[in-house]
């Protein structure tokens, strides 16, 4: 997810919600434009639908809020019972521990390859095993990784740390100061929460500086300056956090210094949006500063973008939905998120530029110097491409372009006049590829290819003569040989065409017979293409299973128009096209409402509840993992007002209006013919909190609704903390899939 709304606070009188939509269709129903097949639009409220949309209304129709508090004694014993029921349901059957080994096994396999990132002359890497569940940060040269067969001089080992100080510490990763990377800030999370300890670690020495910089549990945003010097956005005290928790306000922190004694540089507005104000130091491959700029989310999707200079922030002229991927010379690399009117030319949303920095300032500076004869736009994508990764050189650019969500990846060189000559590095057809960390200093890349049944490759570029060479490939962890991958499209309620990938088996009988999961997520512009996923292809494939991915809209698959075109009033098309998915594959005879499966986790909770509610009749299992589902409360669960932008505000009457017709909390109906559901969250996930899936769990019990709840109690919103604790989450996942699919 990305980044906020407020509105100021409206008295209730104003705010006082008919019962009607804006237009007078019965707001607890759905749209009649928007139905198709056996479910009707509802013509009574279900027995939980607010009397009013306020949020004391809400409020006052929710008879679950003690579920809200995360470690409430009535939350607890809910989480405790539910889990006792759950395991007993779902790791008492006769294919848990199979299913739970199986994972394992990929999961903590030593021959995986370890993701490599540039660390001063040598290769870094953060690695899990099950001698080492927390992990352990590591290094290597690159001549050793090359090899295959590296060794490695261990840094950090996060179990014996977490032993030694008696804390459930996760890694979130080190922030090295360039060009040496020797002195890194170190981010721990108390059980696996976004809220992290920060320590200054010396990788020269092996150990934490002794006047090193530490910083309390935060939602920080850090960047290095100089050696003894921060920038630091994060929790300064009373008043100094957005509704969301995030920081609006950056300072300087000088080694040695408290919080309490950093200077001010830059203070946004408390009402802001997104996930809070940060800072960012761009520096060329001598790790030489290029530019410092702040990014000031407005909402969570428009934003400010300033430019610190000395100890004055002024305002770029950049328009709000940017993303500025990096600083190269005097140009400043970015993708636009909207159209845009620049020198004079229109520029499309989803095109890459390179903008002469000193003509997007609003005041310019001593001795800025306009280039005259540099082409600024790098690419302009097509109706059914998108860009993905960038990461930018000292004289180059590389990319990802997706054409119809299939992947290739290009390196960009300004010729001044004569534009961006694009040169290809080598990569297979119909695959997807990312691009992972770059080192400006040599002009290397890494960079990964994979596909629904290929493993991943790795790759390692020389950027300035566009030469590759794979220097990795991982083992095939399943027997992709029995199944094939074919695309689709669907045709959604309004005409739209939604592609689909179908990984299937080569002898399918087309007689509607075969369990299918249908994954999908359909928000904040995150495309999802082609992946490799081998305890789904073991568990699941192996098992003559068939998996959908499906790319609605919603996603970023072909572009920011994609993801824009359902956000807010517009939701419901995402909705639909979800439906119109699992319809297609219906009369396609791929397989049937018995036994058709959903998938989605955090903004696909709200997506998979919804399928639920208003089409039960098309499924016969859900797996509604980390979800938001209470949207007319979300705003009041951290962090969830960071995402008004995507959803729309709850205490608006219009926009509460229509989110009240799909918010599945408000929608569950007594006499519906719901299938078994599986719900499943994590204590310390301070991203989406518990409370949304407790509460359904709850209502879906008290209406009584089959269903399974089970809650992890350590690990938080990633599931990353620990690969055998992962091995028994996706052990549950499939365990429930094969009993309502398969059995």
């Amino acid at each position: 997810m990305r980044h906020l709304i407020l509105s100021v606070s409206i008295p209730a009188l104003l705010l006082a919600a008919c019962a009607t939509g804006p237009s007078d269709e019965p707001i607890y129903g759905l749209a009649p434009d928007r139905v198709e097949g056996p479910l009707e639009p509802s013509t009574s409220a279900p027995p939980h639908f607010p009397a009013d949309l306020t949020p004391a209304g809400v409020r006052a129709a929710d008879d679950h809020l003690a579920l809200e508090q995360v470690e409430g004694a009535e939350a607890m014993a809910f989480v405790a019972e539910s889990n006792r029921k759950a395991l007993a349901a779902l790791e008492g059957d006769r294919r848990y521990e199979t299913f739970r080994a199986q994972a394992e096994a990929i999961l903590t396999a030593t021959d995986r390859i370890p993701s490599p990132s540039f660390l001063g002359d040598g290769i870094g890497n953060f690695w899990q095993d099950a001698a080492n569940p927390k992990g352990v940060w590591r290094r290597t040269t690159l001549d050793s990784y090359r090899s295959g067969d590296a060794r490695w001089e261990t840094l950090l080992d996060i179990d014996a740390l977490a032993k030694a100080e008696g804390k459930d510490w996760v890694w979130k990763g080190a922030d090295c100061l360039a060009p040496d990377e020797t002195r890194c800030l170190v981010n721990l999370s108390d059980g696996g929460k976004d809220a992290v300890v920060v320590r200054e670690f010396d990788t020269s020495t092996g150990l934490w500086v002794e006047d090193g910089f530490i910083l309390p549990e935060g939602k920080h945003r850090i960047e290095w300056l100089d050696r003894d010097t921060l920038l630091v956005a994060t929790d300064f005290g009373p008043n100094t956090l957005t509704e969301s928790g995030y920081p609006f306000i950056v300072k300087a922190l000088k080694r040695g210094q408290t919080l309490a004694q950093a200077t001010e540089v830059y203070r946004g507005d408390i009402g802001d949006g997104g996930y809070g104000v940060s800072p960012s130091v761009y520096r060329n491959g001598d790790g030489e500063i290029l530019a410092v700029l702040i990014h000031r989310p407005l909402d969570t999707f428009r934003a400010e973008t300033l430019e610190l200079r000395g100890t004055t922030a002024r305002p770029l002229r950049l328009p709000e939905r940017v993303n500025v991927r990096g600083v190269m010379g005097q140009q400043l690399v970015l993708t636009l998120d909207e159209d845009w009117t620049w020198q004079g030319q229109p520029v499309k949303a989803g095109s890459l530029l390179a903008v002469d920095l000193t003509k997007v300032r609003s005041v310019p500076g001593p001795g800025d110097i306009a280039l005259t004869n540099a082409e600024e736009i790098v690419f302009s994508p097509g109706d059914r491409q998108s860009i993905e990764d960038v990461r930018v050189f000292d004289d180059r650019i590389a990319a990802t372009v997706y054409d119809n969500v299939r992947g290739r990846a290009v390196v960009f060189q300004n010729r001044g006049e004569q534009g961006w000559p694009e040169q290809a590095l080598p990569v297979p057809e119909n695959v997807s590829v990312h691009l992972g960390d770059s080192s400006r200093k040599s002009g290397r890349l890494f960079y990964s290819v994979e596909g629904f049944l290929t493993p991943s490759t790795l790759s390692l570029a020389q950027v300035n003569s566009a030469d590759a060479e794979a220097i990795r490939s991982a083992p095939a962890r399943f027997d992709a040989s029995t199944h094939v991958v074919e695309q689709f499209e669907a045709t959604s309620s309004d005409g739209t065409k939604i592609p689909y990938f179908v990984v299937m088996p080569r002898d399918l009988a087309m007689d509607g017979s075969a369990p299918t999961i249908i994954y999908g997520y359909g928000g904040f512009q995150v495309s999802k293409p082609p992946a490799y996923i081998p305890e789904m292809g073991r568990l699941w494939l192996e098992n003559g299973g068939v998996y959908v991915n499906a790319n609605i809209r919603g996603g970023g698959e072909f572009g920011p128009d994609w993801h824009q075109s359902v956000l807010k009033e517009n939701r419901q098309l995402a909705f639909d096209d979800y439906a119109a998915v699992a319809r297609d594959l219906h009369q396609r005879g791929i397989t049937s409402p018995r036994r058709t499966g959903v998938y989605g986790r955090s903004n696909g909770g709200v997506l998979t509840s919804v399928a639920m509610t208003q089409h039960p009749e098309l499924i016969n299992a859900a797996v509604i993992e980390s979800p938001l589902i209470d949207m007319l409360r979300y705003h009041e669960l951290p962090a969830g007002a960071s995402w008004i932008g995507e959803y729309g505000d709850p205490r608006i009457p219009e926009e509460a209006a229509f989110i009240a017709r799909y918010s599945a909390y408000q929608q569950l109906r007594p006499d519906a013919d719901y299938p078994r559901v599986y719900i499943t969250t994590n204590t310390r996930d301070d991203r989406v909190h518990p409370g949304h899936a407790r509460k359904f769990a709850a209502r879906l019990d008290e209406m009584g609704h089959d269903h399974v709840y089970y809650e992890e109690t350590a690990g938080g919103h990633s599931n990353d903390a620990d690969p055998v604790a992962n091995a028994r989450r996706w052990a549950r996942h499939y365990v429930y899939l094969a009993q309502q699919l398969i059995d």
